[in-house]
């Protein structure tokens, strides 16, 4: 079993409410979930989809055939007909679309007038084709009603009432009318977890002992605080919408100056303003949390699309030099343990941590068995009041073999801990001198760097153990790699190799043996200049033998990239 739905229609006309019912009801049955959404950058209007993939195997990625489209608009059907599959069917509602279609596979399901005559309202319609869906599938429509019932409880009994009359209805109306429909749907296993990038890293942070979040909402970003902010009251955490991204930065950075651990987000032009903040971080050894979700720009770009184009931007943003790491997840299960991680090294290292992510996994739903809180690490390195109370003499800036000075609360003991953002002695006091500007510059990045570079670890081999080729990526690049390469292993011998921790690299091990030796090497990236492979090069020496760019905005499917990997890798 692998089918593809995919909801399209215009802004405001209830296309995530569709397509997140569906994926909610696909994972409490049991199967294996991915969904990723195309919209545009207006409340209402303009033309959006909702892509989801079920199976009873575990799925990454989308693929280019869709098996059931639901068309809430004309334009759904004109842009996506010749992706149906040779069993797929459109359901539509002729008085909806203004349009009637007589072909086999087009089936008129009238949602509107079964959303008023089962649930009362028009508005409704859209649980009529949530209905509609499942009886198309061949699904029994238990978990829908429970779930109906779950989403509506606090509305009252007659709204929750009116919402399953009105799924039953699309329901038995698409059961009974679609006499075509031969989808063979595999039976019910133990309810998966759903999430998405936003929402992992949102867990993440809070797992990892988050106390406060300020950001200025910004897409693809806005979601981690929305998930942040729904929980802050549980979770004793502050969240402040901040009036733009100099302040949400600097508040972070005051945050966590004062004793608790604190994180910003944003996207590329919010990053733009954080740059100085960065440095501020850098200078003062605050420790710092930034999730950047990627965007494709200059300036305001594509603001709800997906790009890979900032690595090289975070890598380098902020004046000065000093140490910091960058994370880019490919699942929400590697952004769920990579925050963790990134909370851990920047208190640790007192230093800044970048979690890089982008629209595409941002947005993009997974389904998972569980994730192991065990694995999550949690210590507090910071000196508290009963430590303080222990030291005669306290330096915040003290030199120390390893670079990493004791980082001492402000207000929890009888030491004072001073700070500044000019070049400072030990004690954190302005200073001029040049010998205590090189201790500090040795002190802040040289001897911290090879210790943190320890901590890195190497990219995920994924195929064939002894591969002729291999595909370099970073990032959300992960899913629809790692499907691909499922597809060529048969043919070629191929692997992946997957870096979702881009800086440091990790220290030089098999990774770079192999990549030294394999036959063939193929970086691909989401941007248009191959910013992890200058990287790659600027650090190894090693160069790529071919390149895969996209920069349109939107993410590969299976088949798209397969396509252009067979191009490259055609006669070997």
């Amino acid at each position: 079993m692998d089918y593809t739905i995919k909801i399209g229609g215009e802004a405001g006309q209830g296309i995530q409410t569709i397509g997140e019912t569906l994926s909610s009801i696909f994972a409490k049955a049991g199967y294996h979930v991915f969904t990723h959404q195309d919209y545009e950058s207006r409340i209402r209007g303009g033309h959006n989809f909702y892509q989801i993939r079920i199976s009873d195997k575990p799925v990454t990625a989308s693929r280019s055939v869709v098996n059931i489209l639901v068309a809430l608009d004309k334009e759904s059907i004109t842009l996506y007909e010749n992706e149906l599959s040779s069993d797929g069917h459109v359901l539509y509602d002729s008085d909806m679309l203004k349009q009637t279609s007589d072909r086999p596979n087009f089936l008129n399901v009238p949602l509107l007038d079964l959303a008023q005559s089962n649930g009362g309202s028009k508005i409704m319609a859209n649980i009529v084709a949530v209905g509609a869906v499942l009886g198309m599938l061949g699904m029994q429509p238990d978990i829908m009603y429970k779930t109906i019932q779950k989403a509506f409880t606090k509305k009252g009994d007659s709204v929750v009432e009116a919402n399953i009359k009105s799924a039953r209805a699309g329901y038995e109306y698409a059961k009974e009318k679609c006499l075509r429909c031969s989808f063979m749907i595999s039976s019910y296993n133990k309810p998966k977890m759903l999430i998405s990038g936003n929402e992992a890293i949102g867990v993440g942070a809070i797992a990892s002992g988050l106390k406060f979040y300020s950001a200025y909402p910004m897409t693809p970003s806005t979601g981690i605080m929305n998930y942040v902010a729904d929980k802050a009251k549980d979770a004793g955490i502050i969240v402040e919408q901040a009036e733009d991204e100099i302040a949400a930065i600097n508040m972070a950075i005051g945050a966590s100056f004062a004793g608790v651990r604190a994180m910003t987000g944003t996207s590329g032009g919010g990053f733009a303003l954080m740059v100085e903040g960065i440095s501020l971080a850098g200078m003062t050894e605050t420790p710092l949390v930034i999730a950047l979700a990627q965007r494709p720009g200059p300036a305001t770009g594509l603001p709800t699309r997906t790009e890979q184009a900032d690595l090289l931007f975070a890598l380098y943003a902020g004046h000065g030099e000093f140490p910091r790491v960058i994370f880019a997840p490919g699942t929400p299960e590697q952004a769920f343990y990579l925050t963790n991680k990134a909370f851990d090294l920047a208190e640790k290292y007192q230093i800044t941590a970048i979690i890089l992510t982008d629209q595409y996994l941002a947005d993009s739903q997974w389904s998972f068995e569980e994730f192991d809180l065990k694995r999550l690490k949690l210590v507090d390195y910071r000196i508290r009041e009963e430590q303080s109370g222990k030291i005669d003499e306290y330096k915040r800036h003290a030199f120390t073999e390893s670079g990493i000075s004791p980082f001492a609360v402000p207000g929890e003991s009888k030491h004072l801990v001073v700070t500044d953002s000019d070049e400072h002695d030990e004690e954190g006091h302005i200073i001029e001198d040049a010998l205590t500007r090189i201790k500090m510059v040795e002190k802040r990045l040289f001897k911290k760097m090879p210790i943190i570079r320890k901590e890195i670890e190497p990219p995920f081999l994924y195929g064939n153990t002894n591969p002729n080729i291999i595909l370099i990526c970073w990032g959300s690049m992960f899913g629809v790699v790692k499907e691909v390469i499922d597809e060529l292993a048969d043919q070629y011998k191929i692997a992946m190799l997957h870096f979702s921790e881009i800086y440091p690299l990790p220290e030089e091990g098999n990774w770079l043996n192999l990549l030294s030796t394999v036959e063939l090497k193929i970086n691909i990236e989401q941007n248009a200049t191959s910013q992890f492979a200058s990287l790659l090069r600027a650090e190894t020496g090693l160069q790529m033998d071919r390149y895969i760019n996209r920069f349109d905005g939107r993410p590969f499917t299976i088949e798209e990239l397969k396509e252009r990997v067979y191009a490259n890798v055609r006669g070997l």
